[in-house]
């Protein structure tokens, strides 16, 4: 008897031993690591770093990673070189609007760009009754889109989301010129490193004095320029540049020399206007 009882414990401690040493493994993962799976415990890859040059720049975007595989698979890829003779003019065109108003946004260095957050919800365009809401605002030199293959010195892009989380992409072409007054602080104070939390602007945006008063835009669908290159993003280009100074311009160059993603191929798509 007491033989079978020292048998039976033995077998017990067996038994445990893999399943202490699990709860262990599951226990040291934090419970809000956003790589870890809650159903699983198992932990996702992060997606690989990407660059704007050598073996992780734009050629290469597709290989560094199968999240960033539309890269190079996908279809309607930007940026574009708007070709003004292969335009098409559409007068019955949905109708573009900008709906903003002054607003404090906060400031950071993500790594690939400048971008300037907005959390205020109060800033949005409609495109064809769809509302969209600004969510971010960065820069890329040099310009990403180009217009009868010339490429403007910069470009920024407005960001925007609607209820269902479709992108709606803003881009307005910048060329050198006088100084940007609405962009003053921002180009004062240009993060060198990249940034763990925001910094805080003083002064608020007016992006109604920011956009050219000439509002007219060139209409496509398009993909993110950045991996994952996730289409379905509707795009819209301003055709009239605003300015920025040489001074703004080289400020911006101190940090990022060249964050831009050449040209990608229409495949049959059509860029409209009205």
């Amino acid at each position: 008897m007491k033989r079978n009882t020292i048998i039976r414990g033995i077998i017990a401690v067996v038994l445990i031993l893999p399943m202490a040493a699990c709860a262990a493994q599951n226990s040291a993962m934090p419970s809000s690591s956003p790589n870890a799976s809650p159903s699983t415990g198992i932990t996702a890859t992060k997606p690989a770093h990407w660059s704007y040059s050598g073996d992780t720049g734009p050629t290469e975007w597709s290989t560094l990673d199968t999240q960033y595989a539309g890269c190079a698979d996908g279809t309607e890829q930007s940026p574009i070189d708007i070709e003004l003779s292969q335009l098409k003019v559409d007068k019955e065109l949905g109708k573009f609007e900008t709906n903003y108003k002054p607003t404090s946004f906060t400031l950071m260095n993500n790594g690939h760009t400048i971008q300037a957050n907005d959390a205020s919800g109060s800033n949005t365009i409609t495109i064809e009754g769809k509302v969209y809401t600004l969510v971010q605002l960065h820069f890329h030199k040099p310009s990403e889109n180009q217009i009868n293959g010339k490429t403007f010195d910069m470009e920024m892009h407005l960001v925007h989301k609607n209820s269902e989380g479709n992108l709606a992409v803003l881009g307005v072409l910048i060329k050198s010129g006088g100084e940007n007054k609405q962009l003053a602080e921002i180009f004062s104070k240009l993060p060198k490193e990249e940034t763990k939390e925001d910094l805080k602007l003083d002064q608020v945006i007016d992006l109604n004095e920011l956009l050219p008063q000439d509002k007219k835009a060139f209409r496509y669908k398009g993909s993110l320029t950045t991996p994952p290159c996730s289409e379905g993003v509707d795009w819209t280009v301003l055709e009239e540049p605003i300015e920025l100074s040489d001074k703004q311009i080289q400020a911006f160059g101190a940090i990022f020399s060249d964050n831009h993603r050449p040209v990608q191929p229409l495949n049959g798509r059509t860029v409209v206007t009205k």
